[in-house]
């Protein structure tokens, strides 16, 4: 011990000597300040905190902040000992306050380090404060408006969850909530990751958000259709309130399906124009049967991707099959037949659709040229079946239900065919070559 405090006192020496000069920086009793500074700091490196403390406690009073950094970086070390040691609630509190007061002191004093100080504040905040969800909310809205983007990605979720403990309390909005959320994911979607791990945090901190949202059920579809139908109507070219109100309204169960949505999505494809919007414009309006539509934007968003995208297989498949449905035989078998000899993988459903779309096509003419489309069908459900033999089943049945259309015997006779004859279709847009078959 005496050479521990020969030591303390050399130290103390040594720099109120080499700090006279600038005795402004330890205030008025700068012998003091300092001696205590050199005290607790000697007893702090050897983690031997509770005979740090009084040396600390002295020189917080003593010293000015502009003193030393490490008062305040140490002391909070010191503080959340005394907290995990302490189990009177009153005394338990102040211990906090006086924590979270240390952070404020140096986010004030040291600008440099401000972020660092109010996202480790928002950390105690979170680790010491509870059943208080108000003192949390107004502490994370504090560090959050101070720090923005440079904000730890932990403290925009446990705002929210203080703003959601608030609304559920009757102590605040849904519409306040609903703010927090959209600001905080914004701030999330700002944020740049400095490595693996900061961004796997990220990610998660994302997915949390949403499902904390989700689950709190502050927002109806009725409450957000209310909410954010006149502000889009105010304010049509905002791209950030389009891209807010999708996303919420996407984690919001049944709220994707209503004009809102459908606009705002539409505001986004516009705007900021990219394949996955015009993708999900296609998905939209293909669910509420504007086929048209919903092909436009599926085009669109297939012209808009790279080469070699591994979408493209997929999305031409579902355009073939938008085409059919909007009555399009002859654009829906020119897509179908592109995923056919381009997607080997996706081959058999591509001549299952052409089959259909070959059994679904009315051709003009005498009864053989009406007849002859469910010909080609066939062939397109056996191509597709052998392409793809977990399509056998459903191929077999097509096959039995368009079989019942081929024309009789003694039918084709009179016009001229015979069964195993080469025929070729040409109807609406499209040509095959088929094999004449009679019942």
């Amino acid at each position: 011990m005496k050479k521990l405090t020969i030591a303390i006192l050399t130290i103390a020496a040594t720099l109120a000597g080499n700090n006279l000069f600038a005795q402004g920086k330890y205030g008025a009793d700068s012998a003091e300040c300092i001696k205590n500074l050199s005290f607790y700091q000697e007893y702090f490196k050897q983690k031997n905190y509770e005979e740090a403390m009084p040396s600390w406690r002295n020189a917080y009073r003593l010293c000015p902040p502009t003193a030393s950094q490490n008062l305040y970086i140490n002391g909070a070390t010191l503080m959340r000992q005394m907290i995990s040691k302490t189990r009177e609630a009153k005394y338990r509190s102040e211990l906090v306050d006086s924590l979270l007061t240390l952070y404020d002191i140096r986010a004030q004093h040291y600008p440099n380090n401000a972020v660092s100080a109010l996202n480790n504040k928002g950390q105690d905040l979170f680790n010491y404060v509870k059943n208080d969800p108000k003192k949390l909310y107004d502490g994370f809205e504090s560090i959050i408006a101070a720090n923005q983007a440079k904000v730890r990605p932990t403290l925009l979720l446990f705002d929210l969850q203080a703003a959601i403990e608030l609304f559920q309390a009757g102590q605040m909005d849904a519409e306040a909530v609903i703010n927090a959320y959209q600001r905080n994911s914004d701030l999330l979607e700002s944020i740049s990751p400095a490595n693996d791990a900061d961004k796997e945090q990220l990610a998660n901190v994302k997915n949390d958000m949403g499902s904390v949202f989700a689950a709190s059920k502050v927002a109806s579809c009725e409450t957000l259709v209310e909410l954010y139908t006149p502000r889009l109507a105010a304010d049509p070219d905002n791209l950030t309130l389009a891209q807010s109100i999708v996303k919420t309204m996407s984690i919001t169960e049944g709220c994707d399906n209503n004009d809102l949505f459908l606009q705002a999505v539409t505001t986004m494809n516009k705007l900021d124009p990219s394949p996955s919007s015009a993708y999900y414009l296609s998905r939209l309006h293909g669910a509420r049967g504007n086929y048209s539509e919903a092909v436009s934007y599926l085009e669109s968003a297939l012209a808009g991707l790279e080469p070699g995208d591994t979408k493209r297989g997929d999305w031409t498949y579902e355009l073939a099959t938008l085409c059919f449905k909007a009555g399009q035989n002859g654009r829906a078998f020119e897509y179908a037949n592109k995923v056919a000899d381009e997607n080997e993988a996706m081959a058999g459903k591509a001549y299952f659709l052409i089959g259909n779309i070959w059994g679904a096509t009315r051709c003009g003419g005498d009864e053989i040229s009406r007849r002859a489309p469910y010909w080609v069908a066939c062939d397109y459900m056996n191509k597709a079946k052998a392409a793809d033999p977990s399509l056998t089943e459903e191929a077999n049945r097509y096959i039995g239900q368009y079989s019942v259309y081929f024309p009789e015997t003694a039918e084709a006779f009179m016009y001229d065919v015979t069964r195993g004859q080469s025929y070729t279709v040409v109807c609406g847009g499209m040509r095959a070559t088929t094999t004449v078959r009679t019942r």
